[in-house]
């Protein structure tokens, strides 16, 4: 996603993306010819808004990427100057949280896949495992098992065009599981970076005046220093991570409520097959799933955030002259500042507004149920 290659490559890529979106274009236009199919349009709506929250991500990544490698770079190389220092509690620290962003990014990868694979093969086990559908299809009242609907200026209900639009479909889908799995991951293991530092931050903290055994004035001072400049390149950074994500997660939020919603709707459908209703359960867990993670993550970073002040307290403060108290009194005044990431100009990264969202998402399918009765 973040282009590092130049000349013919850089192009390839982007054409590859400037297709991806333009395919979209055509999925709403097959969900216009189709509206009056209550069904078919509901399932269509769900790849759509999909579509597109996949294609913001990515064009979030390509215009913006001269920032995210500014926060990639500047990550890497305060945990490299940590680690330099072969300080035990801190490489304890960046340890702990480095093997838990390896192993959710193994997690979040197998779901998409999951999900993607789900995607891809639903309508082919559909018309494998259904005797009823392959005798339909070959009286031709049924077609071809679509994986995405699109429109095409060509007939993709058999031979070559149908090859095409298949064949379509599949890169579309791997393309745009990449491009999710990979801004989601890089994102979320950010957000984890610096719930990990805040929590390494309140650690030095406690440690402004020494563990075991005293040490100089000059040493308080550039642990105070120190912390001093370790809490405003977390600020600083924090902020402009959470400029460049927090509209891409305003449209997904708004979006939530109403993919979820689509999709319980589906699910209690009497007229779907068995194959459609599994698609739209793992489809509806990779959803919600997606969500909470952000929430999840994101409310974490609050909660170490709310913590760092504790840090000074936890220090041996009171053994100290009156000047190191008044640095210590103002280190805790910066140390107030909380870090917040947000979903847009209404909504944060925290449970409640996870909670908030299911409860939309519910209310919309509620209504929507007695509609239909």
């Amino acid at each position: 996603m973040l282009q590092y290659s130049k000349g013919i490559i850089k192009y390839f890529i982007n054409s590859i993306h400037l297709f991806a979106s333009l395919f979209i274009l055509t999925q709403f236009y097959d969900l216009w010819l189709n509206r009056a199919d209550v069904e078919k349009s509901l399932r269509d709506l769900s790849y759509v808004i999909l579509s597109v929250n996949g294609s913001v991500k990515t064009w979030a990544f390509i215009l913006c990427q001269k920032y995210w490698k500014d926060i990639l770079e500047s990550v890497s190389s305060i945990e490299l100057s940590q680690l330099s220092k072969r300080d035990r509690k801190a490489t304890m620290i960046i340890r702990q949280y480095t093997d838990y962003a390896r192993k959710f990014t193994y997690f979040y990868w197998t779901l998409v896949t999951a999900t993607v694979s789900v995607v891809v093969l639903a309508p082919f086990v559909s018309y494998f495992l259904s005797s009823k559908f392959r005798q339909d299809l070959s009286d031709g009242t049924v077609t071809y098992p679509e994986i995405l609907s699109s429109w095409t200026p060509f007939d993709k209900t058999s031979g070559i065009g149908l090859i095409i639009y298949i064949t379509t479909d599949v890169l579309i889908c791997i393309i745009g599981g990449a491009v999710i799995a990979s801004y989601d991951t890089t994102s979320i293991v950010l957000l984890i970076f610096f719930a990990g530092q805040l929590k390494l931050l309140k650690a030095n903290c406690a440690r402004i005046f020494g563990e075991d055994c005293a040490i100089t004035s000059t040493e308080i001072y550039t642990n105070l220093r120190d912390c001093h400049r370790h809490h405003v390149f977390l600020v600083k950074y924090a902020k402009i991570l959470n400029s460049l994500l927090s509209p891409v997660l305003f449209f997904y939020v708004i979006t939530c409520s109403l993919m979820i919603c689509a999709s319980a709707v589906q699910f209690t459908m009497d007229t779907i097959s068995l194959m459609h209703k599994l698609w739209v359960a793992e489809y509806l867990v990779a959803l919600i799933s997606q969500l909470f993670f952000y929430c999840w993550h994101g409310n974490y970073v609050v909660f170490k955030s709310e913590q760092v002040c504790q840090g000074i307290y936890e220090s041996a403060w009171w053994q100290h002259c009156v000047p190191s108290r008044k640095s210590i009194l103002l280190l805790g005044g910066q140390l107030r500042k909380r870090i917040v990431f947000t979903a847009g100009p209404f909504a944060t990264l925290t449970i409640p507004t996870f909670i908030t969202v299911m409860k939309g998402a519910y209310s919309y399918y509620t209504l929507l149920s007695k509609k239909e009765k």
